[in-house]
């Protein structure tokens, strides 16, 4: 299991109070790919640039895509630029993709999103390393999952286990696309209720 697929299933146990968007969880997705890359020696980030390794078969087929999707022409794409493009629909790809393999399934004639229609888990195995990573409060899941919207708070930036110019590049670029994101979101709530209220005459 990599990095992305355990959050994935971290998300899809997030309780019912809690729910988990699936734009924050696309982008903290296409971030745990990249940081799951770094680990399989298939990309390295360098000054904020997604600089590809060899292209290899890495054993997933989400990762797969994701280092045939690189830009391998310099100057290189910024990790905010791939987490935009890459981040587009992730957390459904995910999701159709734990179902595929049998790490989760769906109660039958229920075919939705992230949380309706939700994903009960297959393998044991899978979800319990999952649920083993999540319980210990491993740093680089934990801020991945803080950035989805799960869990109370980012852990400590420099816990030993987050050393690392790369990985820190890319937790920050994660947090701040988020925060674009959100603030996108608001931007249009404020504008729908101002239009509204033009219409409503005032």
């Amino acid at each position: 299991m990599t990095t992305a697929q355990d959050l994935a299933i971290v998300a899809l146990g997030a309780t019912p109070d809690r729910s988990v968007e699936q734009g924050e969880l696309s982008l903290a997705l296409a971030g745990a790919e990249v940081l799951d890359l770094i680990g399989a020696k298939a990309l390295a980030v360098e000054d904020d640039r997604i600089v590809p390794g060899a292209q290899v078969p890495t054993g997933d087929r989400l990762l797969d895509e994701a280092v045939a999707a690189l830009v391998r022409e310099e100057p290189y794409e910024s990790v905010e630029e791939w987490l935009w493009r890459r981040g587009r629909g992730l957390s459904s790809a995910y999701v159709d993709d734990l179902e595929r393999v049998g790490v989760t399934e769906r109660p039958r004639g229920r075919r939705t999103g992230l949380r309706a229609g939700r994903t009960e888990p297959v393998d044991g195995a899978a979800g319990r390393r999952a649920e083993e990573r999540w319980a210990a409060g491993e740093p680089v899941l934990a801020a991945l999952a803080a950035a989805a919207g799960i869990g109370a708070e980012q852990p400590d930036e420099d816990a030993p286990e987050l050393a690392g110019d790369a990985v820190t590049s890319v937790l920050a670029a994660v947090g701040d696309a988020v925060q674009e994101l959100q603030g996108v979101r608001q931007r249009r709530v404020v504008e729908d209720a101002a239009f509204d209220n033009i219409w409503r005459g005032f």
